[in-house]
């Protein structure tokens, strides 16, 4: 998979994101607009984080995820689980994590406003997106 962006692109959404095993992949990056593919593996997380200046639209097409978000590192005070063909709004400056509490990989996209990640990015494992993300914090 590459990263389409910013040219017109149009996709199957639901067959790239099965069909993505990668941690993170974009799809497509633009000047106000990004989609990634995600693939998490069972037990794992995205990790806790905010993003003071993006709101961020993730939708579930395959698994269980536990979805914590709220006003400050240490109070989430929504926790919900969601499963396939949900979606998850997380507002600017909301902290927020994703665990795939499934047994089977948690498959999902996320569209974000603006763009999170550089044009291109690919992550194979966490381990990969943590080391970039401790090398380039945003």
């Amino acid at each position: 998979m590459t990263d389409h962006g910013p040219s017109p692109f149009v996709t199957n959404i639901e067959a790239a994101t099965l069909g993505n095993d990668t941690y993170r992949t974009t799809l497509w990056t633009g000047g106000n607009l990004q989609l990634t593919v995600m693939a998490i593996e069972p037990g794992h997380d995205i990790g806790l984080e905010v993003h003071p200046d993006h709101d961020q639209f993730l939708r579930v097409e395959e698994g269980t995820a536990r979805v914590q978000m709220g006003p400050a590192e240490d109070d989430l005070s929504f926790d919900e689980t969601v499963s396939e063909d949900w979606a998850v709004f997380v507002p600017a400056g909301s902290w927020h994590n994703l665990t795939n509490v499934g047994a089977e990989p948690l498959k999902l996209y996320s569209i974000y406003s603006p763009p999170e990640h550089p044009h291109g990015t690919v992550h194979a494992t966490k381990e990969e997106a943590d080391a970039a993300e401790a090398e380039h914090p945003h």
